[in-house]
């Protein structure tokens, strides 16, 4: 518990009412969406302003203090876990678009500002921001430089890191540092690259400078049905090497249409095994064409149906089918643990064959739902946290996927993050020399380990197995 003396120099800062210290209260802080982990923090501090940020930070240096970050809570990788840390520092008022450069597509925001926002703010214009995480209308842009969140769109627009051309920090002593800025690029080294995906690790950030990129002309839209995942892959790579980039390019198999259709009645075909959606964007005049190559792929590749959306309110209901998945999973079991694994695209039907493989070894259902473009899968194991026993399954089943995934030359997280999921896995990428580096980089910017602790790399000393760093795979 936190000496009092710290409480108040904290609520100096804050105030009262920014700080949560009742157990009650601070237990709706004890996990993000990668519930299988859970640790309520002691203390949760809700800064209103960057400067109060880098107050509290000081103060918690002052004290030898340790503290996790938290934006809105929708992370899926244990990553504001509060371990070793009894401080949270939750940025959810930092919530302030502070600028909008409509001449130079730039938007200076606060950590707390929600992802979709951004994109409404600037929509009259012709312009959003293009990284779109399933939980845009929920998580907040300091949670998607923390992980470097991705999203279906980023097939096309690529990812958080992207997207963020400098970013606010307080470091762990509570300095305040800008990396990088509102040009395309500064000398020296990307110390902003660092940041971004850095997990809360290098310390708290405040604020992003964002690049906005100008909203398509046109959009087309296409649901293709197969009999099997190995089909809709195969549908995949061949619209590809068609040399079309879709901007998404997402699959979802028989279970999660199943969940998907009773909660949303979009039409899927619940007998499918497994549908394809498949977006266009561009210049109007070039998305028929492309459109025809792409519906004759799914048809070449074995599709039993293509629908294309036949207008805007068709679109966004498959699209709000989609990006609600995981919130249909509910009606299949109490739990679920989301995974984030990455392959070659061609790997796409070995991972699967894997997942299903492993779900039978350990009498699990597994539904998937995934970025199939670039092949970052997201299997959904179900389960019920009151079986102790299915919950050791799940853990067992979890790391299998992810071994798996490495096996066929993939990562272990595409956009998730490691947090404390995944902790034991990256050895399996890493030696012990390069694990080191790693934490020497830290080190630099956090030499007590008190932002974030407990987070992305194994505990020196601990027990983990170590291999050596795979080989590459080809596609």
């Amino acid at each position: 518990m936190l000496a009092p003396q710290v409480l108040d120099a904290l609520a100096d800062v804050v105030g009262r009412d920014g700080l949560i210290t009742r157990p009650s209260e601070a237990r709706v802080y004890e996990c993000d969406g990668w519930t299988m982990a859970r640790q309520a923090p002691d203390v949760v501090v809700l800064p209103r302003t960057p400067a109060q940020a880098a107050a509290v930070v000081r103060v918690l240096h002052r004290h030898a203090v340790a503290f996790v970050p938290r934006g809105a809570g929708t992370g899926l990788s244990g990553g504001c876990l509060p371990l070793e840390a009894p401080v949270m520092i939750c940025t959810s008022r930092l919530n302030r678009i502070v600028e909008i450069d409509l001449a130079n597509r730039r938007a200076v925001v606060e950590a707390g500002v929600v992802n979709l926002a951004v994109s409404r703010a600037v929509a009259a214009h012709d312009l959003q921001y293009a990284p779109d995480p399933s939980s845009q209308s929920a998580c907040t842009i300091g949670g998607n430089v923390a992980e470097n969140s991705g999203g279906p769109h980023t097939l096309k627009y690529g990812v958080t890191t992207n997207h963020v051309l400098g970013v606010g920090l307080v470091l762990p002593d509570g300095e305040t540092v800008e990396l990088g800025g509102a040009v395309e690029d500064v000398p020296g080294y990307d110390l902003r690259g660092l940041v971004v995906g850095g997990e809360g690790t290098f310390g708290l950030v405040t604020s992003a400078t964002l690049r906005l990129v100008r909203q398509p002309e046109a959009w087309r839209t296409l649901l293709g049905v197969f009999e099997s995942v190995g089909e809709a892959s195969h549908a995949v790579s061949g619209i590809i090497a068609a040399g079309i980039v879709p901007a998404a390019l997402e699959m979802m198999d028989r279970l999660i249409v199943q969940a998907v259709e009773a909660a949303f009645h979009f039409g899927f075909p619940t007998d499918a095994g497994a549908v394809l959606i498949v977006e266009l964007d561009g210049p109007a005049a070039e998305l028929e064409a492309q459109m025809g190559t792409v519906v004759a792929v799914c048809r070449e590749r074995g599709a039993r149906e293509v629908r294309v959306a036949e207008d805007e309110q068709q679109r966004a209901a498959l699209w709000k089918s989609r990006k609600r998945a995981f919130g249909a999973v509910g009606r299949l079991a109490p739990n679920y643990a989301t995974h984030d694994g990455v392959v070659p695209r061609t790997k796409v039907p070995d991972i699967l064959r894997a997942i299903t493989a492993i779900g039978e070894q350990h009498r699990l259902r597994i539904a998937n739902v995934f970025h199939a473009g670039d092949g970052n899968i997201h299997p959904i194991i179900l389960y019920d946290e009151r079986d102790a026993d299915e919950v050791r399954r799940v853990i067992a089943a979890g790391h299998a996927i992810l071994r798996a995934c490495v096996d066929l030359g993939g990562s272990i997280t595409g956009e998730h993050g490691v947090g404390v999921e995944k902790i034991s896995e990256l050895p399996l990428l890493f030696s012990p020399q390069d694990l080191l580096v790693m934490q020497q980089l830290r080190a630099v910017f956090d030499p007590e380990r008190r932002a974030n602790p407990g987070k992305i790399f194994p505990t020196p000393g601990a027990c983990v197995e170590v291999s050596r760093p795979r080989k590459q795979v080809p596609a």
